[in-house]
């Protein structure tokens, strides 16, 4: 095979390993996916301004994001069945995570459970991504869980009121392997996690989220966890404006990867506009089309605290597991740091808009 120094070398491997109901599943986007590619295109419409004469002989990447140190400015978004593209899932890319320093975020949908990836990655920072269930009780448990675990915040996603049309998954008929299972439910009396159902789909899943949340909601997360609780699938300034009001230590920018609304902003063109609305009170964070570290630095640029990756992962790790996940983060963190470099920026912390060329940035 050829040598792998990109992204996009273990996306083709990935994708010429999964099997047709995996590649289905991960890579689709909503309707026409014009969303799903914007997220990548819209990063090109940004210049960056390379500077001279500077002493990089010392680059750092390291952050302190809510409290904890991280090696790198990018982590790992939250993605479901990590199963379907290596045995040990979850558990393997949290180990990645733990290797580089980065953050990971677990799926609520994961076929490795919360305690069997803490036991796994124990000194990895280990945030847990949750959906609101319409039982408030089955919620409970599932933030006493994170809560014993170890995760140090909870990610609560509120961009899937209603799921997004995936025609892809649609016309493969998409299920789940019968010798999977969704493992944070399985204590749970539940049709969802039944290994080999025919309900063992995502669409069964969100049936156990509600659609009928409102800020009020938030809320009462924030007062049933110690916790910090941040806000993902915010895409609008007066949406991230109301969440911090509510008690969210944190937003993040998404679209879900363009599997929900398509036809709706880029994240990065999303960014900016909630960045200047909340980011003096809080961390505002972004995931959605990073594949480079030139992406990563443009976000920061923006204002971004940290970015996260989803896709980039699941190749890596359908690659070669943990190598492949570790991999995955390893050319990242290598590429924002030459950006970095030859830009003439040696921290993380002094990113700024300043890198970049403002005549040439977004069409908006």
């Amino acid at each position: 095979m050829s040598p792998v120094v990109c992204i996009d070398d273990l996306e083709r491997s990935a994708l010429a390993r999964l099997d047709q109901n995996a590649r289905g599943f991960y890579s689709s986007g909503a309707d026409g996916e014009q969303t799903l590619r914007d997220n990548i295109a819209a990063f090109q419409r940004y210049r960056l301004r390379p500077r001279c004469m500077v002493d990089i002989s010392t680059i750092d990447l390291t952050q302190t994001v809510l409290g904890h140190q991280v090696n790198m400015p990018i982590g790992v978004a939250p993605t479901g069945m990590q199963g379907m593209a290596h045995p040990e899932g979850e558990c393997a890319t949290a180990r990645a995570a733990e290797e580089m320093g980065a953050v990971f975020i677990l799926s609520c949908a994961s076929n490795s459970s919360m305690e069997e990836v803490a036991e796994a990655a124990p000194h990895a920072t280990k945030w847990y991504q949750l959906y609101l269930c319409k039982d408030r009780a089955m919620t409970a448990r599932m933030v006493q869980r994170a809560e014993r675990a170890g995760f140090s915040a909870l990610v609560l996603t509120v961009d899937v009121p209603l799921v997004g049309r995936r025609l892809t998954i649609s016309k493969n008929g998409f299920q789940m392997p019968p010798q999977l299972r969704l493992a944070n439910f399985a204590s749970e009396s539940t049709q969802a996690n039944q290994r080999g159902s025919q309900h063992s789909t995502y669409d069964q899943l969100s049936t156990l989220f509600d659609p009928s949340l409102t800020w009020d909601d938030l809320s009462w997360l924030c007062g049933v966890t110690r916790l910090p609780v941040l806000v993902k699938g915010v895409m609008t300034p007066e949406d991230a404006v109301t969440a911090v009001d509510r008690g969210a230590s944190g937003v993040i920018v998404s679209n879900h990867g363009g599997r929900q609304l398509d036809g709706c902003l880029a994240t990065v063109d999303a960014l900016g506009p909630v960045v200047a609305a909340v980011g003096h009170r809080c961390p505002v964070f972004m995931d959605g089309g990073v594949r480079r570290g030139t992406d990563a630095l443009k976000a920061l640029a923006l204002g971004a605290r940290m970015v996260f990756v989803g896709r980039p992962l699941l190749w890596g790790l359908a690659h070669d597991g943990q190598r492949g996940a570790r991999l995955a983060l390893q050319l990242l963190h290598s590429e924002l740091r030459l950006a970095m470099g030859l830009c003439g920026v040696t921290k993380v912390a002094d990113v700024t808009e300043k890198v970049l060329e403002k005549s040439e940035r977004s069409h908006l």
